[in-house]
């Protein structure tokens, strides 16, 4: 069944061609489409064009098929298009003429709309809960290991002393900037586009304002060109979400693969969290870290892909837009996956607390000398030659007790205000 079905057969090699994978990404859309069904009736029933008794129906079908989901038994067999010809089918196989009545005043248009903006919603919020969660994590790691030092680098050179406090709390500062992208992208999709129908409206007298508070939606998107223009543009700006977070991630996870290794030691994990090799029997591969790197650098490039989808169609709508869930969707999986499998890994990472006191980190702590002179009365640029030359002739002999004071210093992380901003994120 196909509601836009006229009478006549379409030619199967195009039916596979432009239905494509959707009947199965629209299982994941399923339990969002009867509840922007339900609200539809709902307020089909308070402008009189369903009687009492038929909403009674449809509420108590749109209830079975919505438990058919929750249990896994609702199908989208391959006679039907997408998951919204599936429901209307047995909503007027069941009810016969009330079934057909809901379909009144909307469009495939705005039921996909309502469909991803809810779905995008839970996913958000999904996101977010993980990032909260992960951040917490790199926060008591940050306070737990605030005075354990770490080297610095630039241009992978040995530059300047860290720690891993500040290597902690500088990913979970990072994870701020991304909740703002996340929060950003959430108000986009909070925009009820349902009622809208094709783009252009409808000559019915519906109320926009009773789905809006139906389905939670903390507004309305008023204008219906307005509302149909914003399929392809939530995509879109919900992937760019995805990719600043992503960023973060494969950074830290790149990070976390050079200090595993034997050259520099920094971290270690379990030996169940890590993968061998099939001759080498010294091996200890983080692979974990690797696919979170590699599975986040194809999350960066998904804003490209819709953009190159979208970017050269004008106003209304175009089946192109049936190719962004194909991006979209395993991407919104990847991320909450590679938050969980950092969640579940960081746990368990292990801290090398002796890292600076080798020889080889003996010229990290030369800032350090010039400071110091410079705080005795030195000019710097003076300061500077002084221990360059000792430097140049082997005479440089650090002092490794470091005392920085200035916030977001080794020695003033500012965790308690770090944290305060995340809260003010999650409060929004």
């Amino acid at each position: 069944m196909k509601l836009w079905d006229k009478g006549f057969s379409t030619d199967k090699k195009i039916d596979l061609f432009t239905v494509g994978n959707d009947r199965e990404l629209d299982l994941v859309l399923a339990k969002y489409d009867v509840i922007g069904s339900l609200a539809h009736a709902k307020m089909l029933h308070e402008i009189g064009l369903l009687s009492k008794s038929e909403m009674s129906a449809v509420e108590r079908e749109l209830g079975g098929i919505q438990k058919s989901i929750k249990e896994g038994t609702f199908l989208i067999e391959d006679s039907f298009e997408d998951v919204h010809s599936k429901v209307e089918f047995l909503l007027t196989e069941k009810l016969g003429d009330t079934g057909k009545k809901i379909h009144t005043a909307r469009s495939r248009n705005d039921q996909v709309l309502v469909d991803m903006h809810l779905y995008l919603k839970d996913e958000l919020d999904e996101i977010k809960n993980l990032v909260e969660e992960f951040f917490d994590l790199l926060m008591k790691l940050a306070n737990d290991y605030q005075s354990v030092l770490l080297p610095g680098y630039t241009h992978f050179q040995v530059a300047m002393p860290s720690s891993f406090g500040m290597w902690f709390s500088a990913y979970a500062e990072s994870l701020i900037d991304d909740m703002y992208m996340l929060n950003a992208a959430f108000k986009v999709v909070n925009q009820n586009p349902l009622g809208s129908a094709a783009g252009y409206g409808s000559s019915f007298p519906i109320d926009r304002e009773s789905t809006t508070r139906s389905l939670g939606f903390g507004t309305l998107k008023y204008n219906s060109v307005a509302a149909q223009m914003s399929r392809g543009k939530a995509e879109k700006i919900v992937s760019f979400s995805l990719s600043s977070l992503a960023g973060t991630l494969a950074k830290f996870a790149y990070d976390i693969c050079l200090y595993m290794s034997q050259n520099f030691g920094f971290v270690s994990f379990p030996d169940a969290l890590t993968t061998g090799s099939s001759i080498m029997p010294h091996k200890k591969n983080p692979d974990v870290f690797e696919l979170i790197r590699g599975k986040c650098n194809k999350i960066q490039a998904l804003p490209y892909e819709l953009t190159l989808i979208t970017n050269n169609l004008p106003s209304g709508y175009h089946r192109d837009f049936q190719l962004l869930k194909e991006g979209l969707m395993p991407a919104l999986q990847n991320t909450k996956a590679c938050l969980e499998m950092f969640i579940f890994s960081l746990k368990e990472i292990k801290v090398k607390k002796d890292v600076v006191d080798a020889e080889m980190y003996d010229y990290l702590f030369s800032v350090e000398e010039v400071n110091a002179l410079v705080q005795n009365g030195t000019p710097f640029r003076d300061a500077y030659k002084i221990i360059g030359q000792k430097i140049e002739n082997g005479a440089f002999r650090p002092n490794r007790k470091i005392k920085h004071t200035h916030i977001g210093s080794i020695g003033n992380l500012a965790l308690g205000e770090i944290r305060k901003k995340m809260e003010e994120t999650l409060n929004r």
